[in-house]
């Protein structure tokens, strides 16, 4: 049984802290301050024996023009087309408002189903808003408390019936109609195709008005995301899924980080926070960077935050349909990609436009490449006549005349890939022996641009008795006379 829901309503009503109560996680952010949420925002919820896609939408507002409000809106609208069900919902202790209303009359003709949701209903403050909620002509308002998870049982009943409605209209899933299951070799290969793969999780990240969002829109061919001339619009992780040239991709868009010193307010902090939760979560990073300003200070903390975490990386450089004089300015910035970001060498650095989409199926492609480098295993026969060939063209030093042997390497783990090598004194082995390492496997092996982490262990690291004194066994303590 599933269906999607939208929860719709005035801004700052609390459909953000009831979006993360039913997926069960914080994943909207939730402050006092009003029009947290600009994005749609989807997620996959839980209540009682319900299963179902619930949509976070930012605050309806009046505004019908092309300002942010207005905007806002427009995207708020094109969640209500989407879902199955909308849970329009009122501040129970401000009672019904006048724009209340109007939003109410608009639900009316564009939704089939309309729930309506009295929150903040804890308490005497909440219970005459309640029941001022039959006024809005959309049927028995349902009481909760998001917050405090009060109400939950009756939201589960009212959506229930309508819920097995739709399950009885939905037309049959081609693939349980067509596909025959059995013990059949066949029919479990066949299973196995159409089973979808895990997707591809992609982190777009920058400084705030890189182009972000619009990327994203032109990638998604559709105005998912809100844009537009304002910096800063985005303010939490946004992910949507798609299908990109036929691989399954989650691409998250995220707030513009700026400089840590100028991030003052509450909520651009948490906005922040999450971008960089965003990073972790994700396989493939996109640095994106403004062609008439790039690398930047911020830019140059944003990718080797990308890095330090073990992302693969990717930088692209937007707006790039504005330059005129292309080829001198692109050597200009690889020059300055090589000098300033040294730990992603050989990384992919592609142009775009995401005005225009110009150079998406190149970023596609470096997407994909990087990927798959940052998968990339190495076999251990390989590695070690790769380390006696590059311990005999280039010995590591000898600290105060002392030698030091590289005996054994093997590839302990890919995302990113990570190698041990066994050594004596690996106290004693310089940085720059290290790096000479690290940029002989980026060469030697394929691997541009993704972060390597080489760990030097001695040949005692993994003895558990190391440190520990001998003792007698207890037979030859009592034979010997001893306690």
């Amino acid at each position: 049984m599933t269906f999607t829901l939208a929860i719709v309503g005035r801004p700052n009503v609390g459909k953000s802290t009831l979006f993360n109560r039913l997926v069960g996680k914080r994943l909207a952010l939730v402050d006092d301050q009003p029009g947290v949420t600009r994005d749609l925002r989807e997620g996959a919820a839980r209540l009682g024996d319900l299963r179902f896609t619930v949509i976070d939408t930012a605050g309806l507002e009046e505004a019908t023009d092309t300002s942010l409000e207005g905007r806002m809106r427009r995207l708020t609208e094109r969640a209500v087309d989407m879902a199955d069900i909308c849970l329009f919902m009122i501040d129970a202790r401000s009672g019904i408002m006048p724009a209340d209303r109007v939003f109410a009359d608009i639900l009316r003709r564009k939704s089939a189903h309309v729930l309506v949701a009295a929150n903040k209903a804890e308490g005497r403050g909440g219970a005459d808003g309640a029941l001022e909620a039959y006024a809005l002509g959309l049927g028995d308002p349902i009481p909760l408390s998001a917050e405090h998870g009060e109400g939950m049982a009756d939201l589960l009943a009212a959506l229930m019936p309508i819920a097995e409605r739709l399950e009885q209209n939905a037309p049959p899933d081609e693939a349980e109609t067509d596909l025959d299951i059995d013990d059949d070799d066949d029919n479990v290969d066949a299973a196995a195709a159409i089973t979808p793969a895990r997707p591809l999780q992609i982190a777009v990240v920058g400084r705030p008005n890189a182009g972000k969002s619009t990327l994203i829109n032109q990638i998604l061919g559709e105005d998912r995301l809100l844009t537009g001339p304002e910096a800063g619009i985005t303010r939490d992780a946004i992910s949507v899924a798609m299908n990109w040239q036929g691989t399954p991709v989650r691409i998250f868009d995220t707030a513009g980080m700026r400089k840590r010193a100028k991030v003052q307010e509450k909520l651009e902090k948490l906005s922040v926070s999450d971008g960089i939760r965003a990073i972790r979560f994700a396989e493939v990073v996109v640095v994106l960077l403004d062609a008439a300003i790039p690398f930047e200070q911020q830019d140059l903390r944003i990718a080797d935050l990308a890095e330090r975490e073990g992302r693969a990386v990717v930088v692209a450089i937007n707006k790039w349909d504005l330059e005129t004089d292309r080829q001198a300015r692109l050597s200009e910035l690889k020059e300055a990609f090589a000098r300033l970001l040294p730990q992603l060498r050989g990384a992919p650095m592609i142009t775009v436009s995401a005005r225009t989409g110009r150079g998406l199926d190149r970023l596609c492609q470096a997407i994909l490449a990087a990927h798959d480098v940052w998968n990339r295993r190495v076999p251990t026969a390989r590695l070690n006549q790769w380390l006696a060939d590059m311990t005999e063209a280039h010995p590591p030093p000898a600290p105060g005349g002392r030698r030091i042997k590289l005996k054994f390497m093997t590839q302990a783990k890919t995302r990113p890939p990570g190698f041990v090598v066994k050594t004596s004194h690996p106290d004693k082995l310089a940085e720059s022996y290290k790096r000479y390492l690290i940029n002989g496997l980026r060469e030697d092996f394929d691997m541009p641009g993704t972060p390597i982490r080489l760990y030097f262990r001695g040949q005692g690291d993994e003895n558990p008795y190391k440190d520990r004194k001998k003792s007698t066994p207890s037979r030859l303590r009592k034979h010997l006379g001893r306690k």
